[in-house]
């Protein structure tokens, strides 16, 4: 499946949560990412989430899409480099 998923954790969690979601998915824009995963994956991915919030403070919202023949993305302004952009 195609997600993409936003969190808004309290400051001395963003870098915990931006290091949880960088394993799994590819960062698009702070606090933002989107890339294909399993459902395997996406019950770990929420489950250290989980792990590092405060669920009375902090959200994180899924969007999940079935395939991503219907996704279309647009950025106006300059596009963050992903990890994919990178030659290791």
């Amino acid at each position: 499946m195609f997600v993409i998923l936003v969190y808004d954790v309290k400051e001395e969690r963003v870098a915990k949560a931006l290091k949880i979601c960088r394993k799994y998915l590819t960062w698009v824009q702070n606090s933002v990412f989107e890339g294909e995963i399993t459902e395997a994956k996406l019950r770990m991915l929420k489950d250290e989430l989980k792990g590092i919030m405060d669920e009375t403070y902090d959200s994180v919202i899924i969007y999940k899409f079935r395939t991503k023949q219907y996704y279309e993305r647009e950025t106006l302004g300059i596009e963050k480099p992903s990890h994919e952009d990178f030659i290791v």
